[in-house]
């Protein structure tokens, strides 16, 4: 039998008896404390974890030939109130379809393995370019680009866990909003949302809104209601977490 990494959450005791078990059943070697593992990066402080990408965020750079590229400082460009000169708008049929030999598909694939791990912040970006992953056109591909210039910039980004000697007096938070028709060539709002505990952000969304908002409240109702659900099983899991601990 080949078993490959395993990763032992809890408390000192309960890790060491695991450990112990696992020990006396199967063949194991006992590596220490995590650092690595599938692309995140752990460093362990006293006060607390920080989880990054930084490595893999090079070696997406050198993969795309933009580890050299001049860096930006935001992770998208301010969208044009005129539909007809915005960005991100749809392509029409005057515009040229990028081929298989432009990665982008590629690069949104990336970029999502990075949303929804450790970078909250270029969520939404990512959410609005791979609405065009089918039809992509060269503005759309430098909307890409762009990302990439940030994350160079912002490499060394990630998540911080501070420790906190009673867990059930930290609380967990939760934020929702909605960018009312957002994408104003459908008619479509957007939904974001997201959940902190301890002060760090531990589950979050951006996404397009699959009703058709009649008004701002109405979107934001859409995107509370969106939240709730989430947090359903989230309240859970944090619940158990926290009488596990104490």
């Amino acid at each position: 039998m080949y078993v490959d990494d395993l990763n032992i959450i809890g408390s000192p005791e309960e890790i060491r008896q695991a450990a112990d078990y696992l020990k006396s059943e199967f063949e194991m070697k006992d590596l220490g404390t995590t650092k690595y593992c599938l692309g995140l990066q752990f460093e362990h402080t006293k006060g607390g974890i920080f989880i990054h990408q930084s490595n893999y965020i090079e070696k997406v750079l050198k993969h795309f030939h933009m580890n050299n590229a001049y860096p930006l400082s935001t992770p998208m460009v301010v969208r044009s109130l005129d539909v007809n000169k915005d960005l991100f708008r749809p392509p029409t049929h005057n515009d040229e379809i990028l081929g298989p030999e432009v990665l982008y598909l590629s690069a949104i694939g990336a970029w999502m393995y990075l949303a929804n791990n450790t970078r909250p912040d270029i969520a939404f970006p990512v959410n609005l370019l791979a609405i065009y992953s089918s039809t992509p056109i060269k503005r759309h591909w430098n909307g890409v680009k762009h990302i990439l210039r940030y994350l160079r910039e912002t490499s060394d980004m990630g998540l911080y866990f501070e420790w906190h000697e009673n867990a059930k007096a930290t609380n967990l938070v939760g934020y929702s909003d909605a960018g009312y028709l957002s994408d104003p060539h459908k008619a479509i709002s957007q939904s974001g949302y997201v959940f902190m505990y301890g002060g760090t952000a531990i589950s979050w969304r951006s996404t397009k809104q699959t009703l058709v908002a009649t008004s701002s409240n109405h979107a934001e109702l859409i995107a509370l209601y969106e939240a709730g659900v989430s947090v359903y099983g989230l309240d859970h899991s944090y619940i158990m977490f926290v009488n596990r601990v104490d």
